[in-house]
């Protein structure tokens, strides 16, 4: 196709059929600041091509659980005005490296534990005498302590949910 018959500019309409997102879910991401778009004379909504790479991003990385604070920060990273190169994305990655490992190391992890418990049969952490002997876990606070010891805020877990491991095997 010629270059001179490609939009330049995309109507909303047009980006979410590209792009496979709502036209109301494009709005939603506009007034949180994660694309933006120009206004015609008329008052609609005109997007750069780039946006479709952007929305795309923004599917894909809430598809594996990433916050909208962390994806709008990943695509404050990127230039305006012109589409992202591949120095722009390796930036991105970059930067979300680490929290991607400890992702992925967490959903090991309840994977792991959640096989171990199911195998036990009690279905209980309070009560199973394996995962939570004299109910450990709860001295550390509410919650799923033991899962959220290495919580990404940096604190060091508390002693009762480090001893909130499992002692052996359930089966």
């Amino acid at each position: 196709m010629p270059q001179s018959t490609i939009a330049k500019e995309l109507t909303i309409g047009q980006l979410a059929q590209r792009s496979g997102v709502a036209t109301s879910a494009l709005r939603f991401y506009e007034e949180q600041g994660l694309i933006t778009s120009r206004r015609t004379s008329g008052n609609q909504r005109r997007y750069a091509r780039d946006m479709l790479r952007r929305v795309a991003f923004i599917r894909v990385s809430q598809n594996v659980g990433m916050p909208l604070a962390a994806i709008r920060d990943a695509l404050h990273r990127l230039p305006e005005g012109r589409t992202p190169n591949r120095d722009d994305w390796a930036s991105v990655s970059e930067s979300w490296r680490a929290d991607l490992d400890r992702r992925i190391h967490r959903l090991r992890q309840l994977r792991d534990d959640l096989t171990d418990c199911i195998g036990c049969g009690c279905l209980s952490l309070e009560s199973c005498m394996l995962a939570n002997p004299d109910d450990i876990c709860g001295q550390g606070g509410c919650g799923p302590v033991r899962l959220l010891a290495d919580d990404e805020d940096g604190e060091e877990p508390s002693e009762a949910s480090q001893s909130c491991v499992p002692v052996a095997s359930c089966g």
